[in-house]
């Protein structure tokens, strides 16, 4: 117990550098932008003395350090600055789009372990016959594929053509028209977990295999215990702590995903606030939804970490 605790704390303990440093990095990254903020918000009709006002006002005069001080204590107080000559609020903005975000990666996520914990255990159990070998040219197939090109063939598909789909339109809250969400999440979860589905079809059918060529399997069945019973109880258990994991890591690979596919399909998340922001030169919304982006994919990692501590009973013996 005292050695998971001090593992699980060394990981809370590097957890806020780490998003230190994803905030300095984005920052200054988005500092080096030669789009001046002053311009973007005003219009090209604002005359030089209201563009002098604006900045001076915003701080944008002052030295990058005192400029990234400003941000990181308007950060803890929910304020990521505004955009648009309206002054919408970036953390507005942000909190609308980050939970369809959130929505469409989870989605694909749910649907990518599904798949592929079925796959992975059939084609184990089925060494080198007929299904292993159909399953790993089809994981295979999916690593292969692109997701915006599986989301663009869907859209044909499934839109265009057999009109099964909607490919564009408003999303229905989940709670109010489950069914209407599901019609709209349908296309972009899959072609979001199409990829992942063939990756992780392959680490868990490597894990299987190496799990059931061990000598406790030959043990217990030598005992008479069932083999379905072997694998169920013990196999399975073991052979899911390798995949367990690459999930955070593959977690945040699904949120980098689901913005490049809510473009495609429409959908109002963090992929059409950031595309909205670098076609209009708003920087300070480009820099809030890519810092919100990369502070999500460290806690989820976090997360998924000490998850792995708490399950694997290997660690206790460490």
């Amino acid at each position: 117990m005292n050695n998971l605790l001090r593992l699980m704390g060394n990981r809370l303990i590097w957890l806020p550098i780490m998003i230190f440093g994803v905030t300095v990095l984005v920052f200054f990254l988005m500092s080096l932008s030669p789009i001046d903020q002053a311009y973007s918000a005003l219009g090209e009709n604002a005359s030089p003395e209201q563009l002098a006002a604006y900045r001076t006002q915003h701080g944008l005069d002052d030295p990058v350090v005192v400029q990234y001080c400003n941000y990181m204590a308007g950060f803890f107080h929910g304020d990521l600055g505004t955009f648009g000559p309206a002054s919408q609020s970036v953390a507005g903005r942000i909190a609308t789009a980050l939970p369809i975000t959130l929505q469409l990666g989870f989605f694909g996520f749910i649907i990518a372990i599904i798949a592929s914990a079925i796959l992975g255990v059939i084609s184990a159990l089925y060494r080198d016959r007929w299904p292993d070998q159909v399953i790993r040219i089809f994981s295979i197939a999916c690593i292969a594929t692109p997701s915006f090109w599986l989301a663009v063939l869907f859209i044909l598909l499934f839109s265009s053509t057999l009109h099964m789909l909607p490919a564009s339109g408003a999303l229905p809250p989940l709670t109010e028209n489950p069914a209407g969400w599901l019609a709209r999440m349908a296309m972009p979860g899959i072609a979001l977990a199409v990829p992942l589905t063939g990756q992780m079809t392959r680490i868990i059918r490597t894990s299987m295999v190496e799990e059931l060529d061990k000598d406790y399997v030959r043990t217990a069945r030598g005992f008479g215990i069932p083999y379905g019973t072997v694998v169920a109880r013990n196999v399975l258990r073991n052979a899911l702590i390798t995949p367990v994991t690459v999930l955070g890591l593959k977690f945040g690979y699904m949120i980098g995903g689901a913005v490049v596919l809510e473009v495609i399909f429409s959908l109002p998340g963090m992929g059409m606030a950031i595309l909205s922001g670098v076609t209009s030169n708003y920087v300070m919304l480009v820099q809030g939804v890519v810092l919100v982006v990369a502070i999500t994919f460290i806690i989820v990692n976090v997360i998924v970490d000490m998850l792995y501590i708490l399950i694997d009973p290997r660690i206790r013996t460490v």
